[in-house]
């Protein structure tokens, strides 16, 4: 199928692609190309150096394996020359030891794992693009805004400088420590959606998870520095699972005594990776530390440091109980009886009391569960609005199925597939 000619949003940004294969380099360009793209390709990564250095690219695309340079390594130099450009990674082997190093590098904007689906890299360029023209849509309205900010200062000089130093000082502070809660929020806010984004049902969870905590901090009268590390950290209790292959997630997730031992290792590992993500944000200090501590168990059983008791710092073991109750799968009542069940070897009896006293009076959204297309059914709510690959709308979130909103999903996914994970309340 040849790109449709009329398509020039496509065309006004370059795409580069390096890979070393041949085979795969034929491959991503001409679906690529099919879509309207600009594509540049080369099997030489220090040709594709000289190419960054004379032309300006949207997205570089490297395979990891390449024999001049490793696609980390060309893409750390790229990132020096053409910042902007949305860099992806391809790798046949996602290891922990190539995730830890591209976020501390912070090369990396996406990764594709070979062998890729082809609607699965559409999107994950489309997003590479999108993030790019983003980024230029931003600096165009940072330099109107400081121009605009230019302008206002001069027309308010006069009035400036009839304030006192000091209270233009307590002014400025004021704005500035605004400033730095709002940047913060905004930051904790950005890592849910990309949660959301990489496991929708990690976005689900995170959020029971903070109603659950924030109804404990009310009942045992947390500070508000307190309550605010404990509300982030029921927020980003699970980020470092974005480590974690989705396919391993979701079997650690309905059948954990399977997995093999290395997977369980992998998903031991990841608070540790989660107190490491967190740490990118200013004072987000103490809620690493609680996101480390959240599988610990009261017993000194739990993982990654067997800490036991009260070893196990106190807001940790809050936490643990409100990402127990969240992810719970039975009724509330249900889950809150099983926790009772494990109070003093898997949880902290105090914890499991408070949480007794306080969930009642919590707001807690409704459970969710992955459906797959073939699996809907009328009378099903629907938990997280189905939209088309461009972004429209099909069914909005809360909306019950019926025998013909579920064959118009079908009828669209038969001539333009909907790749998103599909919700439905339970």
């Amino acid at each position: 199928m040849k790109a449709d000619p009329t398509n020039h949003e496509n065309s006004l940004h370059r795409i580069l692609v390096v890979d070393d294969e041949e085979i795969v380099l034929v491959a991503l360009r001409e679906t690529l190309r099919r879509e309207g793209y600009n594509v540049d390709t080369t099997t030489d990564a220090l040709k594709a150096l000289e190419m960054v250095r004379k032309e300006q690219y949207a997205v570089i695309i490297t395979d990891q394996m390449m024999p001049a340079l490793s696609g980390l390594e060309f893409l750390a130099q790229v990132k020096e020359v053409q910042p902007d450009a949305t860099r992806i990674l391809i790798t046949a082997v996602l290891s922990l030891s190539t995730v830890i190093d591209a976020i501390n590098k912070g090369e990396i904007y996406r990764f594709i794992v070979k062998p890729w689906l082809r609607e699965e890299l559409l999107a994950t360029v489309r997003n590479a693009v999108q993030r790019y023209e983003l980024i230029l849509r931003n600096a165009v309205l940072q330099a109107t805004t400081l121009s605009m900010n230019e302008k206002l200062t001069r027309l308010n000089k006069s009035l400036e400088e009839q304030v006192s130093r000091v209270a233009e000082q307590n002014s400025r502070l004021n704005d500035l420590y605004a400033a730095m809660t709002e940047n913060l929020s905004h930051s904790v806010e950005l890592c849910l959606n990309v949660m959301q984004t990489f496991y929708p049902l990690l976005g689900m969870r995170a959020r029971r998870t903070y109603a659950v905590s924030l109804a404990m901090a009310e009942g045992m009268g947390l500070s508000p520095e307190d309550t605010q590390v404990l509300e982030y950290s029921s927020l980003l209790h699970d980020i470092g699972l974005v480590g974690v292959p989705r396919n391993l997630i979701k079997k650690w997730q309905e059948s954990p005594d399977s997995l093999s031992e290395a997977e369980r290792t992998l998903i031991h590992q990841h608070p540790v990776l989660g107190e490491e993500l967190v740490r990118f944000m200013h004072h987000l200090e103490p809620v690493g530390k609680l996101i480390r501590s959240h599988h610990e168990r009261y017993d000194g059983s739990g993982y990654p440091d067997g800490l036991k008791g009260e070893a196990i710092p106190r807001l940790g073991r809050i936490l643990a109980v409100s990402v127990a109750f969240a992810e719970g799968t039975g009724s509330d009542a249900e889950t809150l009886d099983r926790i009772r069940h494990r109070s003093g070897t898997e949880f902290d009896p105090d914890a499991v009391r408070l949480l007794a006293r306080c969930q009642p009076r919590a707001s807690v959204p409704r459970k969710e569960r992955e459906v797959l297309m073939s699996e809907l059914e009328p009378g099903m709510v629907v938990g997280q609005a189905i939209y088309t690959a461009n972004g429209m709308l099909l069914i909005p979130e809360g909306q019950t199925l019926t025998d013909a909103s579920i064959e118009k999903l079908k009828n669209h996914h038969r001539i333009n597939p909907i790749s998103q994970t599909l919700l439905v309340y339970l």
